[in-house]
């Protein structure tokens, strides 16, 4: 019947909610008593005013942004690659894209300490400019099946082969096809996949630490070891930057060619006067 009521689903919804919305909320108000009688953002002011935060905030930003282009540059010629001449090892580059989904983090970091370590022929760990670099390649090797599934599934929705045999025949080469044509029809998914990207490295912790990276992920472990309610303000503030990134990343999947995300207040121009 159409106008009946679904108990079943609507109950199931609600305890959903409920299950996600009620220790978040607790976390909110507990983050909210660290002044005792009153309920106040003090928590909040402290982890702003802390220097830590805002470095360790901004090496996270620096690192995540390092994997998103890498993450890009390695992803779009590949999967536009495989998609145009080698559909039948795609079964092949999909499993490798899952593979970080089943080894640990741990033990992707223990495999670059132990391959990039001082004794080894390239001693990456040796400097910080060496151990950043394999924070980064840790981190895009995190993102990959969420950066190549996005891309993969915005070729999916163009046709490649017409895109590249038509730009084939006016002279391009490979190099201007996939930056001049594929990359501005797949921007969405890209997109899409650096947001993802974004949000998984900014809260990493395992490869940060034992790089002994200056990174968020390892600030928010310690600030919880030695304080009460600046971590419970961490939390909420890293939920809140996730739920942004998410509706971005909404907005910017459903946007059409051209279309600004941003709408402009039409201003009624006045007639000139005689």
């Amino acid at each position: 019947m159409r106008g009946r009521f679904a108990i079943g689903p609507t109950l199931i919804t609600v305890a959903a909610l409920l299950y996600f919305f009620v220790p978040l909320y607790a976390a909110f108000q507990f983050s909210l008593q660290m002044k005792r009688g009153t309920l106040s953002f003090a928590a909040y002011g402290s982890v702003f005013q802390d220097g830590v935060f805002i470095n360790a905030v901004t090496f996270s930003i620096m690192a995540s942004a390092a994997a998103i282009i890498l993450g890009a540059i390695l992803v779009v010629p590949t999967a536009y690659w495989v998609r145009l001449r080698l559909p039948k090892l795609r079964p092949l580059v999909e499993f490798i894209s899952l593979l970080p989904l089943i080894i640990p983090p741990v033990v992707l970091v223990f495999g670059q300490i132990r391959m990039f370590g001082s004794s080894s022929y390239l001693p990456l760990t040796t400097s910080d400019w060496g151990t950043n670099v394999l924070l980064v390649i840790g981190y895009v090797v995190l993102s990959m099946p969420y950066m190549f599934r996005a891309v993969d599934n915005g070729m999916a929705a163009i046709d490649i082969a017409t895109l590249t045999e038509a730009a084939e025949s006016l002279g391009a080469s490979r190099f201007r096809i996939v930056t001049t044509i594929i990359f501005p029809n797949i921007r969405v998914a890209v997109v899409s996949g650096a947001f993802l990207t974004f949000s998984i490295c900014l809260g990493e912790f395992a490869i940060a630490s034992l790089l002994n990276r200056p990174a968020f992920g390892p600030y928010m472990v310690q600030l919880g070891q030695d304080r009460a309610y600046e971590p419970a303000a961490l939390a909420i503030m890293s939920f809140a930057l996730t739920w942004v990134l998410m509706a971005l990343m909404q907005a910017f999947a459903h946007m059409k060619p051209g279309q600004k995300l941003f709408f402009r207040i039409p201003f009624k121009k006045k007639s000139p006067t005689p």
